[in-house]
């Protein structure tokens, strides 16, 4: 892949000190002065507004100025927090003055005041700024806020006070206003509106927690990136923010948790999972992972800390994530529309922001100082079951690959009705760091379907199952699009098993009536249309596709009967054309014909062997037996009956 690097000079490499990305604390620097200048180029002359080029979100252009000037303020104060103030390039004295001119008149139609914060839906994005806003002055008050005039201040706390007063998202959200409230009572102004709004914050999200970790998005199993960068990150900095021990001491060992399982999903190579909305905001995937050296409650060394850190701010810097003006894009190397979510809007990237949440960390702390360890994707192959929130992470440390397989999380509440084709970003059945899902309007990838009149269901809706150390299990209701067909008795159970490279995959079909067809692809590749043409031109029992970084390989072990590759013309974010490889069968009347399994693998190893002879399986009645290459049989057992949960046994050599 073509690298473009930061259109400015970085230090030089220290590859002493980090012997896998070259990166240290200056490189760090660096890169924020480099984002912060270039995006500070498109501010108003009373540098209120930060209006980036490019087209505007839903909530329209003001509001994306206010984005614009809030997500950079927050680039700005971990940059100059972290260094005590020392702000060489006067990026504070710029932003102060925004703040006062902002909020003089706000709601005015003119060329600097902010909107006012409204209810969700209604005026609503301005709240999500607002935590920007006043996290930063948390930050910076010594050289922002106190250095306000009286009148200024009043004016900042009334537009502040709009987050309080209005109704957030049912989500995440709702940790906005608890932020501006954690930043007025630090400066003196608390008062039963802040503390109200902090006890509701924090009582919604115990309500969210689920267990292992992770929190819930809000209602619902929505399981995503929004874990790390916002649902951990600000209750849990607000509380180191205000030496809150007892809530230190709350959220602390859920952090911890949720890290040793998170920092698995970083590839070798910098990349975090690619999966679930606001991929856009990049680097900021590793705020959680700096969130915990900032406390002192993570598992991960200091060496291991800065390997996250510096290999995914590298990723994106060497891959194309900047314009040529030094301005972050909207997409994920480069312009990606796919990635995108109607909210997103020219400033919205800039929430990768939150990756430089590390620079709070002073220059002497080991996570600078420290020898870069090895990233824990590399080193042995790995697998971890979280039953909590359904997902599977399997890596490999020959390539350093990193694969969540999805069984638990879905973008929907419990008031929501399901509707086709679903959202690509939750909906697959895994993910991974170096391949993306296609889009909604392509052949979906690692998928599992079935086709009714023409129609292909969606899975939307994901429910688990059961669970093991090395698998995991769910069930879901085959969806169609509006005014298609409807099968209210029918559920297709999905079980996913990993064994180094190698995923064992295995569906049940419930209630779907004999002769319908079923599909199931594997994962999708980005490829030249040259390289697609060859790989279409060869039908063999077995897909094999080779891009540039990975090769995806998809065998059917039982009930399927064709194979195929079929196009994504509109591609992934990994490249603009793309191949999916696709297994057919018909669901028949016998128990043993309602069930389909196969064999796939990712991998960034050069010339992986052929899935053939890596294993075969059995089916009689609802028991698959799969008998692996060095003798282990693995036995999976769906029982008699339609609530009968999976189970899986394993059979030693």
């Amino acid at each position: 892949m073509p690298e473009h690097p930061l259109p400015a000079s970085l230090p030089a490499e220290d590859r002493g000190l980090s012997p896998h990305t070259g990166y240290t604390r200056a490189h760090w620097e660096t890169a924020a002065d480099r984002l912060l200048t270039s995006a500070l180029r498109y501010a108003t002359p009373g540098q209120a507004l930060i209006d980036l080029p490019g087209p505007p979100s839903k909530s329209g252009v003001r509001s994306d100025g206010l984005e614009g000037f809030a997500r950079t303020f927050l680039l700005a104060a971990f940059r100059t927090a972290g260094a005590s103030g020392k702000d060489p390039h006067g990026f504070l004295e710029r932003y102060t003055a925004g703040l006062a001119r902002g909020t003089r008149t706000p709601g005015r139609d003119d060329a600097e005041s902010w909107p006012e914060i409204g209810h969700h839906n209604i005026q609503g994005q301005p709240m999500v700024e607002s935590a920007s806003v006043a996290l930063a002055l948390r930050l910076t008050a010594p050289w922002t806020w106190d250095t306000l005039p009286a009148d200024d201040q009043d004016r900042v706390e009334q537009w502040l006070r709009g987050a309080l007063r209005h109704t957030p998202a049912p989500n995440n959200w709702y940790l906005f206003p608890l932020t501006v409230a954690g930043f007025l009572e630090s400066a003196g102004r608390g008062d039963a509106e802040t503390r109200g709004a902090i006890e509701r914050g924090l009582g919604l999200l115990d309500g969210w927690y689920q267990g292992q970790g992770w929190y819930s998005d809000g209602d619902g199993r929505s399981f995503d990136h929004y874990n790390g960068w916002a649902l951990h990150m600000y209750p849990l900095l607000h509380a180191h923010l205000a030496g809150d021990r007892a809530l230190l001491d709350q959220l602390g060992p859920r952090l911890r948790e949720f890290l040793e399982g998170f920092a698995l999903l970083f590839d070798a190579n910098g990349a975090p999972i690619h999966h679930g909305r606001s991929l856009t905001y990049r680097f900021a995937a590793v705020a959680a992972v700096a969130l915990g050296a900032v406390t002192g409650v993570t598992p991960l060394a200091p060496g291991v800390t800065r390997r996250i850190l510096s290999g995914a701010l590298r990723h994106f810097l060497d891959r194309g994530a900047l314009t040529a003006d030094g301005i972050l894009s909207l997409g994920w190397y480069g312009p990606h529309e796919a990635t995108l979510q109607r909210y997103s809007g020219p400033g919205s990237p800039y929430w990768a922001s939150k990756g430089f949440l590390g620079l709070l960390l002073p220059p002497e702390d080991p996570v600078w100082t420290a020898t870069e360890e090895s990233a824990p994707s590399e080193g042995r192959d790995r697998v971890l079951a979280l039953s909590a929130p359904g997902l599977l992470i399997q890596t490999t440390g020959r390539d350093g690959l990193a694969r969540l397989h999805n069984h638990g999380s879905y973008k929907l509440d419990s008031r929501e009705p399901e509707r086709a084709p679903g959202n690509p970003l939750y909906a697959r059945l895994a993910y991974s760091t170096r391949t993306g899902p296609t889009s909604a309007a392509n052949a979906p990838d690692n998928h599992i379907a079935l086709t009714v009149r023409g129609t292909r269901s969606a899975r939307i809706r994901i429910n688990p199952l059961s669970a093991g150390p090395d698998w995991l299990a769910s069930w879901h209701r085959p969806v169609f699009p509006e005014d298609g067909p409807v099968l209210p008795s029918a559920r297709i159970e999905s079980l996913t098993l990993a064994r180094g490279r190698l995923e064992l995959r295995v569906h049940r079909t419930v209630g779907v009536p004999a002769g319908t067809p079923i599909h199931h692809s594997g994962w999708a590749v980005a490829l030249s249309p040259e390289a697609a043409a060859a790989a279409e031109a060869e039908l063999r029992a077995e897909i094999r596709l080779d891009g540039p970084e990975v090769t995806s390989q998809l065998l059917g072990l039982h009930g399927w009967q064709t194979q195929r590759t079929v196009r994504a013309p509109q591609g992934t974010a990994y490249g603009p054309w793309a191949l999916v490889p696709e297994l057919t069968g018909t669901v028949g009347e016998d128990p043993a014909d309602a069930v389909f399994a196969s064999l796939a693998s990712l991998t960034g190893e050069g010339d992986p062997a052929p899935l053939a002879g890596q294993a075969t399986a059995e089916v009689s009645g609802l028991t698959v037996t799969v008998r692996w290459a060095d003798g282990t049989r693995t036995v999976v057992d769906f029982g008699n009956g339609v609530r009968t949960l999976p189970t899986v046994t394993e059979v030693p050599a």
